[in-house]
Parts: structure tokens; sequence; C-alpha cells
């Protein structure tokens, strides 16, 4: 039983017998938890390397994309990714949005200017995002699957990616 499932166990009678009823109690719960910072975005960081919200849409055949709301980096000096991997694909490459032809054209690093944000959503019009290739198997909905990114100054970090279908504009058919 994790906390959370404890701390209902315990205060549900109570709520119950309150006039106010459980969306009440329940609510004023989970404000303090946002106040408190219990609830958190999903976002990872590495050093002063802060990505936002990590996801992928669900693909179609044996490649996909691999989403940020963004990847900020609240260090004085610049930093760059070099390279992805994940056991979910064969090979990992970094994408500018900016079409080359009718297909996005595969950069060598995403630079990371000092105290700066990049945006990497899938309705960016400009920007990045991170090619899936050679895919095990097609994604789906709810799948999970562990991420690394190798920053050149910050070094490693693995991070889980949520596959959702994006909301806003369609997802890129990846």
């Amino acid at each position: 039983m994790n906390w959370f499932q404890t701390l209902l166990a315990r205060v549900w009678p109570v709520v119950q017998s309150t006039r106010f009823g459980a969306g009440f109690v329940l609510g004023g719960l989970f404000m303090w938890m946002v106040a408190t910072g219990t609830v958190r975005a999903h976002e990872f960081t590495a050093g002063s390397i802060v990505m936002v919200h990590p996801y992928a849409a669900p693909s179609l055949g044996t490649t996909g994309a691999v989403y940020f709301r963004s990847i900020r980096n609240r260090s004085e000096g610049a930093d760059r990714l070099v390279s992805a991997s994940s056991p979910v694909a064969a090979r990992v490459g970094l994408h500018t949005m900016n079409m080359d032809g009718n297909v996005m054209r595969e950069v060598q690093a995403i630079e990371l200017p000092a105290r700066s944000e990049t945006k990497m959503g899938h309705a960016q019009t400009s920007g990045y995002h991170l090619m899936l290739e050679g895919l095990k198997a097609p994604l789906k909905n709810g799948d999970r699957f562990d991420l690394t990114l190798r920053f050149e100054k910050t070094g490693e970090r693995t991070v889980q990616i949520w596959v959702q279908t994006p909301r806003g504009k369609a997802a890129h058919p990846h």
C-alpha cells in the first residue's frame, strides 16, 4: 500500500462523516499536495539540465519520435545534447523540425545555450525532436520506455518516456 492509499484509508471514515463530503476534503488534499510540491510535472534533471515532459507519439511502423515540452539549461554555460539511445529502437537520431525536401534533417547535436529553454514539442514549426529508428515494436498509447540522453558537459541521464497521443495539432506521421 503506497502513502496515498494509507492516508486515504485513515481519512475516508472522517470524510464520510463530515457534512462537506468527499469532494471538498479530497480537493483540499490535492491543493495541499500542489502547494507543498508533492505533485510534480513529469520532468527529469541532470545537473543544470531540466527535461520537461518527455513523451513519444504512437507509431505506425518501425520509426517513431520523442518530444519534450522543453529542455531547459539553467547553467551559466552552454551544453549540447550529442546523442541518445533506447532499448526499444536500433538507433535514435537527433532531428530538426525544419524540412529538407520531404524529410526532417538530422543534426549532429542540439545546442542548449546558457540560461535557455529549447522547445521540442510535436506542434513546433521549428526546433527539434528525437527520431526512433528500427523500432522493435510499434509504440502504443500507454507504453513506457527508457531513453538515455548524452550531454556534452552534463553527461548521461536516463529518462522514462510516456507514449501518448499529442494534444493540439496532429502528430507527425512517424
